[in-house]
């Protein structure tokens, strides 16, 4: 079998199908595994979007607890509170029945399995805050290490303009996710399974359908040592925002967008503790759209702002066409993909990110520029630009798409082209444990082991090295 893409979603199916004893051939035009856009945030209930479903939070909240069972060493650990602005038409108690249901939903997945408890206790899953909590927070020392979950509010309540904000504030355990060490825990992974080939620096030329009554696909490529060839029983397209060429060269039509956005690095000398990350909601492509402030060590911050001057640009949500799969974004978004950031560009859109975000924390306002954009396209299928939850979709004999929208939804997308390749009959034997099981690739991997490769990763890629710890 054939997976063409080596971001989270191909790299997750091939190692699944691995595991199974399916010889697998992963195809990657980069350098590396799982190089795709910015991804800094463990979607565990999907609470930094008031628009989508109470169902879509709820699969983003299982979908997020597989991803911890199969990459431990991915987590960072640490909670996001989410606050309301005097500026925003939203009211911070209609946040509270879709916590309550995510809450619920959790203590019934700890009930069906101990290893599903990945978020910490079920009572601590949220927590609200009054203005008189936080003011009393503010009167006590920040502690080098947060030892409880006020420890993690005082440095909030202390620099936190609080008088631009409605209450309460909420704490919840939505945690961080390091892209960098996910990278490295696949690349150590596949080294682990003989029947998984992994050919980076490869870029799939043409795909076609042969054969009759049992189709097979034949896929040509160019890699260093040239062009060649391969026939394969099944196709997974895993390009992600680039599913489209692949769909166009198996004369295949499906509607979807492609979005461009960017995430900035900021070094914060005034820092003062251990941050949780914030999330300032806001309308989306508003002046006061969502501000979100992502912690690594040394001082280096994340940083997205939900407006067309910082995380979304200008004509950056495209969508396909009657004659091509593939949305085709303009020439400057399409030139920052292949070539990168001029400097100055870098330095206008940091600079907006930091003002914005210090509007809610004035002594923000000292941050500068700490590495270039992390910046990618994603595909939504659909015409729904605020879906998040998706995953799957199949056409023609033999051949999955997969088309998530976020990291944690890879593994759920493998699960579902496992079954299809079972219901063509090109499985045999019984389905493994269930939707939460773990791969064996990934678990004994030693911290070191994949800190050590996620650090080569950061400076292969030009990123601080704070990314991957």
């Amino acid at each position: 079998m054939a997976v063409v893409g080596g971001g989270i979603a191909g790299s997750a199916a091939a190692l699944k199908l691995a595991e199974l004893g399916v010889q697998v051939s992963l195809f990657e035009a980069g350098p590396s595994l799982v190089n795709g856009p910015p991804a800094c945030h463990l979607h565990a209930g999907g609470n930094l979007y008031r628009e989508i479903s109470d169902q879509q939070c709820l699969k983003l909240l299982e979908q997020s607890i597989h991803t911890l069972r199969v990459f431990p060493h991915a987590l960072n650990r640490r909670p996001t509170v989410i606050a309301v602005p005097n500026n925003d038409p939203g009211d911070p108690n209609a946040l509270l029945p879709r916590l309550q249901k995510l809450q619920a939903h959790y203590a019934e997945l700890v009930a069906l399995h101990p290893n599903n408890q990945q978020l910490g206790p079920v009572e601590d899953y949220y927590r609200l805050y009054s203005r008189e909590d936080l003011q009393a927070l503010a009167e006590l020392a920040i502690p080098d290490t947060p030892q409880s979950l006020d420890d993690w509010m005082i440095p909030v309540a202390k620099q936190l303009d609080l008088a631009a904000f409605k209450f309460p504030f909420v704490q919840v355990q939505e945690y961080g996710l390091s892209l960098l060490r996910i990278a490295a825990t696949v690349s150590l992974a596949t080294q682990r399974l003989a029947q998984c080939q992994v050919l980076t620096n490869t870029k799939v030329t043409h795909i076609e359908q042969v054969g009759g009554s049992s189709p097979r696909w034949r896929v040509d490529y160019q890699s260093e040592q040239g062009e060649q060839s391969i026939e394969v029983d099944y196709l997974i397209n895993a390009c992600g925002y680039r599913s489209g060429r692949l769909d166009d060269m198996a004369k295949l039509t499906r509607h979807r967008m492609v979005e461009f956005k960017a995430a900035y690095l900021a070094k914060w000398p005034s820092q003062q503790g251990r941050w949780p990350e914030l999330v300032v909601h806001g309308q989306r492509g508003t002046p006061n759209g969502m501000a979100q402030l992502t912690p690594y060590p040394d001082g280096i911050f994340q940083l997205h702002g939900m407006t067309d001057t910082i995380t979304l640009f200008k004509g950056g949500l495209v969508k396909s066409s009657d004659n091509s799969a593939q949305p085709e974004l303009s020439p400057l978004l399409s030139r920052k993909l292949t070539q990168g950031w001029r400097p100055e560009e870098i330095a206008e859109r940091t600079s907006e990110a930091v003002k914005h975000m210090a509007r809610y924390l004035p002594s923000f306002s000292d941050a500068c520029v700490a590495g270039r954009p992390l910046f990618g396209a994603q595909q939504i299928p659909g015409d729904d630009p605020s879906l998040r939850a998706a995953s799957v979709s199949f056409d023609k004999a033999h051949y999955a798409r997969t088309e998530i929208v976020k990291f944690s939804s890879a593994l759920h997308a493998a699960e579902q082209i496992i079954d299809n390749i079972r219901q063509q009959g090109l499985l045999l034997g019984k389905p493994e444990g269930s939707a939460m099981t773990e791969l064996r690739c990934t678990q004994g991997l030693s911290y070191q082991q994949v800190l050590d490769l996620a650090e080569q990763l950061a400076e292969q890629r030009n990123y601080p090295l704070a990314l991957a710890r």
